[in-house]
């Protein structure tokens, strides 16, 4: 494509929320991306409803949406929705690059994806090293004890030594000693 826009990672990364235990997208925020006005990529969601079952985009709640909002600070009047947004999973925001259909939905959209892969690989690697540091822990607490057994024998053999009455020499005995 000759007309691609590159988003910065970071600028796509602090639009990403988590919300109800799942990694989303605000409809506004995408439609800044897009270049859309936040109207028209509802109306296109709307119109086109059947792609998007709940696992791939849904209404905030009034709390929720509450919640979102302080944390954005103090808003000027006006300045948002008063209607609670709608929210886009990566599947949902896969979907959104056919209803939206233009070059530049497209392109920020594998953008996205591609980010939202990246953010899935780094969490995998994270779980990887978790799970090879637990067997590391439980190898050493294997050996720990193996340890201990061994210092038990140790001290069990050392004792009974000391314990032992001296032993006579055997053998024939010289005047001088």
């Amino acid at each position: 494509m000759s007309n691609e826009i590159t988003i910065p990672e970071e600028i796509i990364t602090n639009k990403i929320y988590l919300i109800r235990g799942l990694k989303v997208m605000i409809d506004r925020d995408l439609a800044e991306l897009y270049q859309v006005e936040t109207k028209y990529l509802k109306r296109q969601t709307k119109r086109n409803i059947t792609r998007f079952p709940d696992d791939f985009m849904f209404e905030l709640t009034k709390e929720e949406h509450e919640t979102l909002r302080s944390q954005f600070g103090t808003l000027k009047q006006g300045g948002h929705s008063k209607y609670p947004p709608y929210v886009f999973t990566e599947q949902g925001i896969s979907m959104l690059s056919s209803v939206l259909n233009s070059d530049i939905a497209i392109n920020v959209n594998i953008q996205i994806i591609r980010l939202f892969t990246k953010m899935r690989e780094v969490l995998i690697s994270h779980k990887d090293i978790l799970l090879e540091l637990e067997d590391m822990k439980k190898n050493i607490s294997t050996q720990d004890e193996r340890i201990d057994m061994v210092f038990d024998y140790l001290t069990k053999f050392i004792t009974q030594e000391e314990e032992k009455e001296p032993i006579r020499k055997v053998g024939f005995k010289t005047k001088k000693g």
